[in-house]
């Protein structure tokens, strides 16, 4: 199982964001980033929602609650979202027929 330090620092490097570039976002040093990444330190309820809004994904998937990741659809009408939906599901479907 993957803990919550390692997945912030795989979306922070497929970002291409140093631990520096993150601290500035959220308002904090550097060195929180990197307790936060190697599991020395937990972050803050606020600092966690900040963290999701930067990389895009729930908090239940950087808590290690799920390991399914969301897509950001804002901005897109029903229709759109409908049809990202159906992408995900047919590249899904295919993958698992392999």
């Amino acid at each position: 199982m993957v803990n919550m330090g390692e997945k912030l620092k795989s979306l922070r490097l497929e970002k291409k964001l140093t631990q520096k570039q993150v601290a500035d976002r959220i308002g904090l040093a550097t060195s929180a980033i990197s307790s936060y990444e190697s599991g020395t330190r937990y972050p803050s309820y606020d600092i966690l929602v900040k963290l999701t809004h930067i990389f895009h994904v729930s908090s239940d998937y950087l808590l290690g609650i799920t390991n399914q990741r969301n897509v950001d659809v804002s901005g897109l009408n029903d229709k759109e979202i409908e049809l990202i939906s159906q992408l995900v599901d047919t590249l899904r479907n295919k993958n698992n027929s392999q």
